[in-house]
């Protein structure tokens, strides 16, 4: 596949799944989204390199855009989609912190030990939980 060919697929994958993601954290209890986060992937493949990046890309370039206004949880849910779909294992990982007096959430995605989609601000935040990673074993 050409690569301009396979940069608009993987957008116009993002644009759809951070949509539906959006509308998921708005309208579906939090414990259904977070279950359906935790689910084991069905198979895995190892050596998707490439496709992880073109995943965190994808997500973080259509999340940015202004009439997207998609934030970090919405980002994570859209990215972590599109990774089980290639067979890649993630983490949705959320995490707190405290900035003067006020406390502020963050969602992020792990691949192994790779932070790709909501990396930017993790250090100051503690890890609560973390959805996803496994496989089912057969």
């Amino acid at each position: 596949m050409k690569p301009n060919t396979l940069r608009r697929a993987y957008l116009r994958e993002a644009t759809f799944m951070l949509v539906i993601a959006r509308l998921a954290v708005r309208i579906l209890p939090a414990a259904q989204v977070f279950a359906w986060a935790n689910r084991p992937l069905r198979r895995i493949r190892r050596f998707a390199v490439d496709e992880k990046r073109w995943v965190a890309w994808s997500v973080e370039t259509i999340g940015a855009k202004p009439w997207m206004n998609a934030l970090c949880l919405p980002r994570a849910l859209a990215a972590q989609a599109m990774l089980r779909r290639r067979g890649i294992a993630s983490r949705l990982c959320l995490g707190v912190a405290c900035h003067e007096g006020a406390m502020a959430a963050h969602a992020w995605i792990e691949v192994d030990q790779d932070v790709i989609v909501g990396g930017a601000e993790i250090t100051r935040f503690t890890r609560l939980t973390q959805f996803g990673g496994g496989v089912i074993q057969s």
